[in-house]
């Protein structure tokens, strides 16, 4: 019943936000909730056709996501760093090997992956660049987008990665003092913090980012890569390694 629940809400959806007749001048409701009826019982009258369509339609959005994926990363083969633009990067300069993470700091996935990489480029340095992507999911995380602000802002006074730590460190109590107090403990010019935070600049940094990861079939964190290799969520420091011998002998 739950998942007949689901799909009548958007089959409703769709029929309700497409070409209709229009309503009654006196805005009263009757041939919309007749509408409604209808639906509800052709869908409970033929359930197998409705999970069948909705099948169909989330398998060509994962086909759609995965070409745009296999292109994003092809490109990255090809040109490393093509996608850096102004975002924070620790590691080498030269940037021949390129790691790039979509992240959002409330996510568990990501805050173990961050152990992880900090290990990995302490140990390649001066091999491996890595990339920061901002991929706030808001729809699960209220703090998500405050967090990513918070960091852009305390990147302008040259200190994202020590408050990226930070903010990971303390991910399980991600609010407007935590972000304060971090700020204070890394002596950052806390008028301007707010300044930053709060403002147009940070957020059209953040939503920059977002539409890169919707253009690329990107909406789960952490998404990660190396020189167009794909790495899973679940990567360890050993797997890293390997890779970066693959890649290196290439």
């Amino acid at each position: 019943m739950r998942i007949l629940f689901w799909l009548s809400f958007i089959l409703l959806s769709a029929v309700l936000n497409s070409c209709s007749i229009p309503t009654r001048a006196d805005n009263s409701q009757p041939k919309d909730a007749q509408l409604s009826a209808q639906v509800l019982q052709i869908i409970r009258q033929n359930p197998d056709v409705v999970l069948e369509s909705v099948s169909a339609y989330q398998q060509k959005k994962q086909d759609q996501q995965q070409r745009k994926q296999v292109a994003f990363l092809q490109k990255m083969k090809a040109n490393p760093k093509f996608m850096i633009g102004d975002s924070p990067t620790i590691g080498a300069r030269e940037q021949k090997i390129v790691l790039i993470e979509f992240s959002d700091f409330e996510c568990i996935f990501c805050g173990k992956v961050h152990q992880i990489l900090k290990q990995f480029i302490a140990r390649n340095p001066d091999q491996v660049t890595l990339v920061h992507k901002h991929l706030p999911l808001t729809s699960i995380h209220s703090q998500a987008l405050s967090a990513a602000k918070a960091s852009w802002a305390a990147g302008q006074q040259g200190k994202f990665w020590e408050f990226h730590d930070m903010l990971f460190t303390n991910q399980d109590k991600l609010n407007e003092s935590t972000y304060v107090e971090i700020a204070k403990s890394l002596n950052l010019d806390i008028k301007l913090f707010n300044q930053a935070r709060n403002s147009s600049a940070a957020s059209a940094a953040i939503e920059k980012d977002i539409k890169l990861a919707e253009e690329i079939g990107i909406d789960s964190t952490p998404m990660l890569a190396m020189n167009g290799e794909p790495i899973d969520a679940n990567t360890q420091l050993a797997d890293l390694e390997a890779l970066l011998h693959k890649i290196s002998k290439q």
